[in-house]
Parts: C-alpha cells; structure tokens; sequence
C-alpha cells in the first residue's frame, strides 16, 4: 500500500493555532514576563570614549629633525603599557572610588586591577593609507556614566601628560647622551692632536712635506764636499810643492842619498828595504832621518820654538819662510778637514732623513688617518648635539608632535550592555518557537483524523458523505468563552509585548 504524502494546508495551520492558542499564548507571555524582568534587573553598563589626534609636529621637519621615535604605533603601544600598568590602574581606582560597593568588599584588589583593565581599550586609526597612525580612541566602561566619562577624560589627559613626558625624557636623554659621547671625542681629539704635534716637533726636519727640501741640501752638501776635498788637495799640494822647494835649497845627508823631502826619504828607504835587512846601517841611517824629520816638522807644524831643538847632523835647517808658510798651509789643511768632517756628518744626518721619510710619512698618515677620523667623528657629534639641544627646545616650547583631544569623553545616555535589541528578539523568539514546539509535539502525538483524506489514505476507500457538527446552546456557549478567553490571552500578551518594547525604550 503507497501512502500519499501528507499535505498541511494553510488554512489547517491556522485551524490548529485557534485550537491550540493557549499553547502560543502562555509561552509568549511568559518569555516577555522573563525579558522585562532580565532588562529591568540585568546591571546596566555605560560606555565613554574619546578620540586623540596626533598631531605632527609645528616646525618642518627639513629645518629642525624629530629625534624622538618616529614609530607612532610603537609609541602608543608603550604608552598603553604605562598607563594600564598595575601602579597605575591602582591609583585610578583610589582616585575615583571605584569597586567601593558593598558587593565589591570581598574582592582582591589583583582582581580590581584585571577588571578595570578589561574595562579600558584602546583603538588605533590610521588614515591616508599610511602605516603610521593619525588618531586613536580610548573607551571605558562602567555602570556610573558620570564616573566613566571622568575616568575616561581622566584617561586621555593621562595619555597626553605621559607622551609629553615621554618625548621631553627621550630628546634629553639623547641630548645628555650626545654631549657625553661628544665631551670623550673632544678629548680623545686633544689627545690626537698632542700625539701628532709631537710627533712633527720629534721629527721635524725629517717629515714628507719636507722631502725636496732635503734633497736640494743633501745636493748643496755633497757640492760643498766637493769644493772642499778640492780646497784639500789643491792645500796638500802647495805644502808638497813648498816642501819640495825648501828641501831643494837645504838637501839632506846621507853616504848613498840625497832626498829632498821626506816623500822621498820614505821612498829610498822602501828601496833598500828590498835590498837590505832591517839592521843594515843605510835602513838604520834612513829610519833614523825620516823620524827626526817627522819630530821637526811636527815641531814646525805645531809651533814649537825650534831654537830649543838640537839639530842633527844630517838634518836639515828650515827657513823661517818655509816655516811660516807650512804652517799656514797645515792651519788651512786642518779647517777644510774639519769643514770636511762638519759636511759629511751633515750629508749623513740629511741622508738618514731622506732615507727615513718612507717610515715617517707612513706613521705620520697612521697618526692624521686617526686624528681625521676622530674629528670626522667629533664634527658629526656636535652637529647631531646641535639638532639634539634645538629639538629639546622645541619639546620644551611644546612645537614638537602631540596629542590633541579631537573628540572630548561625554556621558553616555544609553546603556551598550545588555543589548536590549537583542533580548527582545531572543525573548520573542524564545516564547514563539516554545509555543510552537508544543503544538507541534501535540499535534505529531494525536492520531485522530482531522479530515476525510486522513479516512481515505488510512483506509484506501472514499469517503461518499460527511456528518456536519451540529452543535448544542452548551457547546455553543464554550465556544464563544473558549473566543473570548482567547482574544482576552492574545491581548494581555500584546499589552506584555507593547510593555517590554516601551521598557527597552524607557531604558534605553
């Protein structure tokens, strides 16, 4: 047997509620009954906020630079950190009683401070498209709406004082740092300075500037070295030719030779050496001549009176003339070799100089690279001490980025919590589908037909007539109470729906 699908009409559904209206009825009063006393009793909470702008600062930046962290994101995030911090949510409860009830006597003051912190947020807007925020909001909630709006202005006033501070600490601090940093440069430039003064002073006359100045008097002093080993020998050749002169006019003594100067003595006496032993009698003789004649004419070149030495035999006797000229001539001999001595210790110190100018000139630009380095650095520091001191200024005269409050904290006239909307429609759809679930579990439980096609499909057989109810005055009377009671039900729950929607208004 194929059972046909059943088919609710609208017209049956409208059937059922009037037959069933108690059922819709009661829940629904009840639901409201339950809302108006939930939005009656339910703590109302009020909720203020605020809005800041961040202002930039008032000097451009190309002509005074901000050093205060640029990051206003990160800024606000810190001062979010102290303003929420425990010390001072503390202070902020003392300050305007709050938790002060007798509901809150038993409440740890830990579990104050996460409440209240729970309470305050703070939004962050950014505008323009930018990263950095231009505004940001602060709200705070709580059931007094005088006291939340205090609290909140109390809030942004923080916000603002704590950012000022903030600023002025960090443009300090950097300035204080600056000059610190600056004041140990300075002395380590001194200390560079004094390093390579006396460096130049120690080696002056050797450094690499003054290189072709060396050159050029190294060059002057082997010219005058020259000069005088020329003045030198020209001189040892006029005492040879004098002596020459004069041992051609007085000859010498001797069996086998007649040298004329000691030159030749010397010369002679190397001759017989080759011939004759040491003990020969002409080796003695030439020895003996050539020291007596070496004793003279150190005697006339050191200008002993040679009238207290007894001449020898065979030594000759000088002129007064020859005297007085060997001398002159060994006095100038003796100069130039002193003037030659004085130049060759001169050439070796110029040459040393020279020769010492590759190691100078790199531990000189050793010392300058520091002492370059150093005041680079040094330089860099008083122009950033400079911006440093110009923007502690600018904070101090207030110039520099702030908080402005854009949109004051006012007091809220309409409770946010509990959402009244949201109960009305919960409450409603609570008493409605309540109602309806009953009469739908009734109506699945009762088995009874409610209409000949019920006959038909149970049976499989048609229904040829149907039996019109014919009712009685008692069962009319009922029905008409049954209305009554009804259109009685339906109104009180109108009247409790119009009351709990005028409460919402009343209350919002």
């Amino acid at each position: 047997m194929n059972e046909k699908p059943v088919i609710i009409k609208p017209e049956q559904v409208i059937e059922i509620i009037l037959k069933r209206h108690w059922l819709i009825i009661i829940p629904f009063s009840l639901a409201m009954i339950v809302g108006i006393y939930i939005v009656m009793t339910s703590p109302k909470i009020y909720e203020s906020n605020t809005v800041i702008l961040v202002q930039p600062q008032k000097v451009p930046s190309n002509i005074v630079q901000d050093i205060v962290e640029s990051d206003i994101n990160t800024r606000i995030s810190t001062l979010s950190q102290r303003i929420l911090s425990r010390t001072n949510l503390e202070n902020i409860i003392k300050e305007f009683d709050l938790y002060s009830g007798p509901g809150y006597a038993n409440m740890f003051l830990e579990d104050k401070v996460k409440s209240l912190e729970k309470r305050i947020s703070v939004t962050v807007t950014r505008g323009g498209g930018g990263r950095n925020a231009d505004s940001f909001s602060i709200s705070f909630k709580g059931k007094d709406p005088e006291k939340v709006m205090r609290v909140t202005s109390s809030l942004a006033s923080s916000f603002i004082d704590e950012n000022l501070k903030m600023r002025e600490t960090q443009v300090i601090g950097t300035n204080t740092f600056l000059e610190d940093e600056l004041e140990t440069m300075r002395k380590r430039l001194i200390e560079n300075e004094q390093k390579l003064k006396d460096y130049r002073e120690t080696n002056m006359g050797g450094l690499p500037e003054q290189l072709n100045s060396n050159l050029r008097i190294l060059d002057n002093l082997n010219d005058q070295l020259a000069t005088v080993q020329s003045e030198i020998r020209d001189a040892k050749l006029r005492l040879s030719a004098i002596e020459n002169t004069e041992f051609d006019q007085v000859g010498s003594t001797g069996d086998n030779a007649n040298p004329t100067n000691l030159t030749q003595l010397r010369e002679q006496l190397e001759v017989y050496r080759s011939r004759y032993t040491e003990r020969h009698p002409d080796v003695v003789r030439l020895k003996k001549m050539i020291s007596e004649l070496e004793e003279q004419l150190k005697n006339v070149d050191s200008g002993s009176d040679l009238n207290n030495v007894k001449p020898s035999d065979n030594m000759p006797q000088f002129s007064s003339a020859y005297i007085r000229q060997r001398r002159g001539i060994k006095a100038e001999i003796d100069r130039l070799e002193s003037e030659k001595d004085t130049v060759v210790n001169q050439i070796k110190v110029y040459k040393k100089r020279v020769e010492d100018t590759p190691k100078r000139e790199q531990e000189l630009q050793s010392l300058q690279r520091d002492y370059n380095n150093i005041n680079q650095t040094y330089n860099s520091l008083l122009g950033r001490q400079l911006e440093a001191q110009i923007a502690v200024n600018m904070e101090k005269k207030q110039k520099g980025e702030q908080f402005r409050v854009m949109d004051p904290a006012r007091i809220g006239q309409s409770p946010i919590e509990p959402d009244l909307k949201k109960i009305f429609i919960f409450v409603m759809a609570a008493g409605l589908g309540l109602g309806g679930g009953l009469i739908f579990l009734l109506e699945f439980l009762d088995s009874s037909f409610k209409e000949p096609e019920d006959i038909e499909t149970f049976l499989n057989l048609p229904v040829l007539a149907t039996i019109p109810t014919v009712l009685n005055e008692t069962e009319i009377r009922n029905r008409r109470l049954r209305l009554v009671s009804g259109i009685s039900g339906a109104v009180v729950s109108t009247l409790l729906c119009a009351g709990f929607i005028g409460t919402i208004i009343i209350m919002g």
